[in-house]
């Protein structure tokens, strides 16, 4: 007697941790039940993918959706409508708003206003600062948080842990891997007087590859001295591939698509302050330097570093201009594009956005397409050619890096624990997004 599904994706090719094959899949109380041959069994919903890839739920494991209190540039319903309008299943929300998530109620403030609202499923990192050791303690312990993140050198938003001490401090308080923006404040302060008003150019000067490496180099040795995980975000030089790869025993990475697709000074001559970005797009050395360690499987995740903001502030002649750019919504399509032009295969880039945030923030049941996990999907046409145009945008900022670029490969559906959230471009479920589980926080009734 054949079983009766909720949904059945059918006729899809099906890419996942057994490689690529025609196949059906079937779903069952927001949970994968069976992978195979379905064509004889009933479910309440068909979803036809023929001509279509099924790919386990892309989830970003970078992104800063600016509530609360910058709400002109971002907010977490339109942030989370761009993530399911690009395919995007899953996203891990900074701390970095007004004011920062550095105490459990700000922490538990974000949550409630998750709910009913966000259409993608989350989870929100605990800010560190140099006062809130004891506070992280408790925070990187409670349900729908992913984790610490810390700031050593300063960004959007006031925090900042710049010193060993503070480092070592958080590091010595904390059980999880933290997160770490790796630049080094002492010398980006000596630089910034190397800012040319009006020419963006001199963003890679003021915060220069030495200014990644240092820090990256202090802070694997802190972690080597206190014995803790790190996971160090938006990897921007050749010289951090090369060090990370000697320290992959307590170290994780993260590269962006901004970082593997745009290079200086070019993107700076015709994107001015919209190619802003910290760390910044740099020489077409160290783009080289980090597609190379995608290619030796250096780098364990893609995360999309979505920091959008308005054109008007974006318009600023340097250095007044903000730093950070949207991403969320093309993070698939411009490394589906990769794909396609044969920078990368479809295999790693499963491995870059599913499974790689599963092993390295032990995400409970999300990030693998197998029978007892989430139903999680992001559905694409490898063979659609698209431009991605402003109308596509869903960000409240309008704009994208990316604009008027052709691209091979496009989200064509996000599934969410077995909800269909997006289809050919449209929102079709609304504010069902849950908050993220985390194998090291998982009540103990749940284990």
């Amino acid at each position: 007697m054949s079983r009766t599904f909720d949904l059945i994706i059918r006729g899809g090719e099906i890419a996942n941790h057994s490689g690529r094959g025609k196949g059906d899949i079937g779903v069952i109380d927001g949970k994968i039940a069976q992978i195979g041959d379905l064509s004889q069994a009933d479910a309440g919903e068909v979803f036809d993918a023929t001509g279509l890839t099924v790919l386990p739920g892309v989830i970003d494991s970078q992104v800063h959706f600016r509530e609360p209190g910058l709400e002109w540039k971002e907010d977490l319903q339109s942030g989370s409508l761009a993530a399911v309008m690009g395919g995007v299943t899953a996203v891990f929300e900074m701390p970095n708003t007004e004011p920062a998530t550095t105490n459990p109620d700000m922490l538990n403030d974000k949550l409630a206003r998750a709910a009913g609202r966000m259409h993608c499923d989350h989870a929100f990192y605990a800010g560190a600062t140099n006062e809130n050791a004891e506070l992280l303690t408790i925070m990187e312990q409670m349900p729908g948080c992913c984790g610490v993140k810390v700031f050593m050198g300063a960004s959007t938003g006031s925090l900042l842990v710049q010193d060993d001490a503070g480092v070592e401090r958080v590091l010595r308080a904390i059980k999880r891997r933290a997160a770490f923006h790796s630049e080094d404040e002492y010398r980006l302060a000596d630089r910034r007087g190397l800012a040319v008003d009006g020419d963006w150019t001199s963003h890679e000067v003021v915060r220069d590859a030495e200014a990644a490496i240092m820090s990256t180099h202090r802070l694997v040795r802190i972690a080597r001295a206190t014995g803790k995980r790190i996971h160090v975000l938006h990897i921007s030089t050749k010289e951090e591939v090369e060090f990370l790869q000697k320290h992959r025993d307590i170290a994780s990475c993260e590269v962006t698509p901004q970082h593997l697709t745009l290079t200086a000074p070019e993107a700076y001559e015709s994107l001015k302050g919209f190619a802003q970005m910290n760390p910044p797009i740099r020489s077409a050395d160290h783009v080289a330097g980090l597609w190379k360690g995608v290619e030796q499987g250096l780098f364990d995740v893609l995360g999309s570093d979505h920091a959008p903001h308005t054109r008007e502030e974006k318009a600023k002649p340097y250095p007044q201009s903000p730093s950070g750019m949207p991403g969320v919504q093309t993070l698939v399509p411009i490394m589906l594009n990769h794909v396609a032009e044969g920078r990368l295969s479809l295999e790693r880039f499963i491995d870059l956005t599913s499974h790689g945030a599963q092993r390295v923030f032990a995400i409970a049941n999300k990030g693998r397409m197998a029978i007892g996990w989430d139903a999680d999907f992001t559905i694409v046409d490898l063979k659609a050619e698209r431009e991605i145009t402003e109308d596509w945008v869903a960000s409240k900022c309008g704009w994208s890096p990316f604009t008027g670029m052709t691209v091979k490969g496009w989200p064509m559906a996000t599934i969410i624990r077995g909800q269909t959230v997006m289809r050919d471009d449209e929102l079709v479920t609304e504010g069902a997004g849950k908050p993220v589980r985390f194998m090291e926080t998982l009540p103990e009734e749940a284990v």
